[in-house]
């Protein structure tokens, strides 16, 4: 998978992009990850990429210049602009999910737009971006947070990306319900101990415990997951 971002801050994203599984996937599935300064792609010698927005108002709005330009210099190698996903970080896009997260992992090609300031020009938003999608129903100072949580999200679920793939499949949400407690050596600290049936050796009952768990935390914690959850096994059941 090739990954472009478009940044007015890439020291946001460098580090973070170069730990941990990210670092990983770049070395194991030859994940590419690149980050396009926008400042570079500014025509004057101030490298300008934002102005007030018309009609006045407060904040100011990347220009769309600079940012057609970076795209322009991404899609010069592409042979098929319809393969490759344009996303956009915004408070008005469809929220971001696991089930979008799968979606976006299937393409071989997605860039990431990362606004700043009060936003960017709309003209960019209508000839380029494909999907606008929000990480939750709050402000941040820019779109570099929002899509290097995406990029995570996403890489993780690439074939190969972990070394253990079955952990991806069996985290929190990846089937509609949270995930269940675990626990490691020692056996008892602090005063408290391991369940029993983990320490058992009873994989039938071990599993039917977490399970049970994970329903429980689920009805406890997020009621509308456990709603859905019902649903579903309403279908199952006939």
């Amino acid at each position: 998978m090739q990954i472009d971002v478009i940044t007015a801050f890439p020291g946001i994203l460098e580090n973070p992009l170069n730990e941990s599984i990210l670092k990983q996937a770049r070395q194991r599935i030859g994940l590419a990850v690149r980050l396009l300064d926008l400042r570079q792609f500014a025509a004057d010698k101030h490298r300008t990429i934002d102005d007030a927005p018309y009609g006045g108002g407060a904040g100011m709005i990347l220009k769309p210049e600079p940012l057609f330009k970076a795209l322009e210099h991404i899609f010069a190698g592409v042979s098929d602009r319809n393969a490759v996903r344009v996303i956009f970080p915004s408070p008005q896009g469809r929220l971001f999910s696991g089930e979008i997260a799968e979606e976006l992992a299937q393409h071989r090609h997605l860039v990431f737009i990362c606004g700043h300031y009060k936003g960017i020009d709309q003209r960019v938003i209508d000839a380029w971006v494909t999907d606008e999608i929000s990480i939750g129903d709050f402000i941040l100072s820019g779109g570099e947070i929002p899509a290097l949580l995406m990029i995570d999200g996403i890489v993780r679920l690439i074939p190969g990306a972990l070394h253990d793939p079955e952990s991806a499949q069996t985290d929190s949400l990846q089937d509609g319900l949270l995930d269940c407690p675990y626990y490691t050596r020692p056996e008892e600290f602090a005063g408290m101990k391991v369940p029993e049936v983990l320490l058992s050796g009873n994989h039938q009952n071990i599993a039917r415990w977490r399970t049970e768990q994970r329903v429980e935390r689920t009805r406890q914690r997020r009621p509308d997951l456990y709603q859905k959850y019902l649903e579903r096994r309403k279908k199952w059941t006939f």
